[in-house]
């Protein structure tokens, strides 16, 4: 006569699925600059189709409800500074083309960042250590 089934019994080593890690602020902001890679850029684009640097920043930030700046200079100016040791995705990285804080992009992890570089060039992932970026970066900040 076959034996009834019985479930096993729980054990306290029960093995658990693994956890996303929790959603941040910048994370999003991350994810929200590398969906718009490829958008055009145009001087003075603020959105939502075509975008210079400090437009894509302010774009991506209105949407969850944070107030930032419009110029690059004036985010800068606005931000908590971050230590480059310590960037997390969603920080903002400034930098000085021409002597003064005139460009500002999305740092994205691992190295990378986000930005809207110039006519012609559309919005782009880059590595930190870029031969024309790095020299020119002026510091990084937080808007959020």
């Amino acid at each position: 006569m076959p034996q009834p089934y019985s479930a096993p019994t729980p054990t306290n080593s029960t093995v658990r699925p693994p956890v996303a890690p929790a959603a941040t602020v910048g994370n999003e902001v991350a994810i929200r600059a590398i969906s718009l890679l490829g958008a055009p850029y145009e001087w003075g684009g603020n959105g939502p189709t075509t975008f210079d640097c400090s437009g894509l920043v302010r774009f991506i930030h209105d949407q969850l409800g944070i107030f930032v700046p419009r110029t690059a200079a004036e985010q800068y100016s606005a931000a908590t500074p971050v230590k480059l040791n310590d960037l997390e995705p969603g920080d903002l990285l400034f930098f000085r083309i021409k002597g003064r804080i005139s460009h500002v992009a999305i740092y994205t992890g691992e190295g990378r960042f986000v930005h809207a570089p110039q006519t012609g060039r559309p919005v782009e992932l880059r590595m930190l250590d870029d031969d024309f970026y790095r020299p020119r970066l002026a510091g990084a900040g937080r808007l959020f």
